[in-house]
């Protein structure tokens, strides 16, 4: 599974942001995904998850009512729609998939910067 994040940017606070994420390869095997952030002299720590038929999701308590997880199986991409970004939201942005097996990818991330 090859999976490709886009949509960061540069935003003011207050503003938002669309990301998305691509997958490719054995789409099949993927039972959930989800987005982690990294912050500078931070760990990575998860945004929001969903389930692969995007029946149910899950939110950090930091961006629970700001940000949305959802995905288009049809077109194999996972979004995840900001508003009312902070600046605390400033990270590096992942893609994350879980594969049968408990197999885990990656994406290389994508940087969203919230400026105050």
């Amino acid at each position: 599974v090859q999976l490709v994040e886009s949509g960061g940017a540069l935003v003011q606070a207050g503003g938002s942001l669309r990301l998305s994420c691509a997958a490719s390869g054995s789409t099949f095997s993927i039972t959930a995904m989800g987005w982690y952030r990294q912050a500078p002299g931070n760990e990575r720590e998860v945004v929001a998850g969903i389930t692969s038929s995007g029946g149910s999701t899950n939110y950090a308590d930091s961006v629970k009512g700001r940000f949305t997880i959802s995905r288009d199986n049809a077109k194999n991409t996972m979004y995840l729609q900001m508003n009312s970004l902070k600046a605390e939201d400033t990270a590096v942005y992942y893609c994350t998939a879980v594969a049968f097996g408990g197999l885990r990818y990656w994406g290389q991330g994508t940087q969203v910067t919230v400026s105050s």
